[in-house]
Formats: C-alpha cells, sequence, structure tokens
C-alpha cells in the first residue's frame, strides 16, 4: 500500500529538499493509531529526533518554570505537593469540570510547550547531527502547528483496528473507547490538514514500508545508508 500524500504544502513551506537540511514534521493521529510504534521506527531507522507535546507539558509545568509561575498565580498554592511540585490530579479535578478554567489552563500550557520546542528545534538544528525533527502531538492541527512543523503525517488506523488495539493493550473498555473517539478529530479533518497519510491499519512491515517511500522521496536513507533491509533484520 502506498501513502497519501499532497503534493501541495499547505502550511505554506517551499518543499526544500537540500541533502543536510533538518526537516520538522508534525505526526499526529487517533488514539490507537499506532503513533508510538511509528515514531520508534523513525528513531532507530534514521535516527530521527523525537519531541512528544504531551511529555512537554509536563516539563513545562515543573517547579522554576515561567508557566509553573503562571499556574500558582490564576490557580493557587492549594495545587502543590509538600515538595512543591504541582499536583495534576488536584489541578484536573479544578478545570476539567470547568470549561473556563480548562481554556485559561490550556492558554498556559500550550504557548510553554510551542515555545519549548521552538527552542529544542533550534538546539538540534545547532547540532547539525540531525536531518528529522518530528513532533507528536495529539492537537497538532487545533494548536496550529504548521506554525512550527513544515508538514503534518496523519497516522491512520481503521477505527475497528483501533478499538482491537486499546481493548487488548490499555484494558479499554468499549463505553470509554466511544467516548474518547467521539473527543477526537473526525478522519476527514485530519486527511484536510496533513500533508502526508500513512495507513497503519495493517501489519508494522506495510506501514514501515510507507514510511520509507515517503522519506526516499524526501531525499532521506536509512542510517545504514541503503533502502533494503537485511534478511532476517528487519526494520
Amino acid at each position: 500500500m502506498k501513502p497519501t500524500e499532497k503534493k501541495e504544502n499547505d502550511a505554506g513551506y517551499a518543499d526544500n529538499r537540500q541533502e543536510n537540511q533538518m526537516r520538522v514534521i508534525g505526526i499526529t493521529g487517533g488514539v490507537g493509531a499506532g503513533k508510538s510504534d511509528i515514531l520508534a521506527f523513525l528513531q532507530e531507522a534514521y535516527g530521527a529526533h523525537v519531541v512528544q507535546a504531551d511529555q512537554v507539558g509536563h516539563l513545562v509545568m515543573e517547579p522554576g518554570t515561567e508557566a509553573y509561575q503562571e499556574i500558582l498565580r490564576v490557580f493557587g498554592r492549594g495545587i502543590l505537593r509538600e515538595d512543591g511540585s504541582i499536583d495534576r490530579g488536584i489541578l484536573g479535578s479544578m478545570v476539567f469540570p470547568a470549561p473556563e478554567k480548562l481554556q485559561l489552563l490550556n492558554g498556559i500550557i500550550h504557548p510553554a510547550v510551542k515555545k519549548w520546542i521552538r527552542a529544542e528545534i533550534n538546539r538540534v538544528k545547532q547540532e547539525g547531527s540531525c536531518r528529522l525533527f518530528l513532533v507528536e502531538a495529539a492537537l497538532l492541527i487545533e494548536d496550529h502547528y504548521e506554525e512550527i512543523c513544515e508538514e503534518f503525517w496523519y497516522i491512520y488506523a481503521d477505527s475497528q483496528v483501533r478499538r482491537e488495539r486499546l481493548k487488548s493493550s490499555r484494558g479499554y473498555t468499549d463505553e470509554r473507547i466511544d467516548a474518547i473517539f467521539a473527543s477526537q478529530q473526525p478522519d476527514e479533518v485530519f486527511r484536510a490538514h496533513c500533508q502526508a497519510v500513512i495507513d497503519n491499519s495493517g501489519s508494522r512491515e506495510e506501514a514501515r514500508k510507507q514510511i520509507r517511500l515517503l522519506l526516499k522521496e524526501r531525499n532521506f536513507r536509512l542510517k545504514t545508508g541503503n533502502d533494503t533491509e537485511k534478511e532476517g533484520q528487519k526494520i
């Protein structure tokens, strides 16, 4: 199966294919689509530098950061643990039942996450040792990561495949899965905003073939220097 790809870059970036220029790609998709497996493959096979916005969200809330100070100013010191760190459970119980408070929190965290990612892109670019920088974010489209990424890749998987994965790997019930699916963007929105689509409904090897094709078209090669895989050592 070939990946679906748009020739035009909807984010408005030129398709620069210079051999040594680092490319920043946003990775998104629904829960259970297999994004983690795709990211792991890209790290192992292509030496990609991976940043996950969810993890950065934790970093920017650590004591001493600007976001930490602003969260305390808005929500008070009652959200702190004894060690001075933010108790995410207490904070969550305050904001999730109250949309206006959640909006306030997101207004602090999301810009801080993007600022951190921009700084990390600049750091890695200056090092000059990486050609592929990946930003994985559930809200890649909603939070306008086209300001940061040159293109978006949508990791797609059939809804039934995603359902079975979530049941087997996380033990989720159908009710919980239905609620998750309902809260996420529909397939057509992802496809409308992403420059490439990787169908991860089948085997790992099927998905990896699509990735190799996409990156070969962008002048990327496996770390081994060739696009063929040794017998018994498929990656």
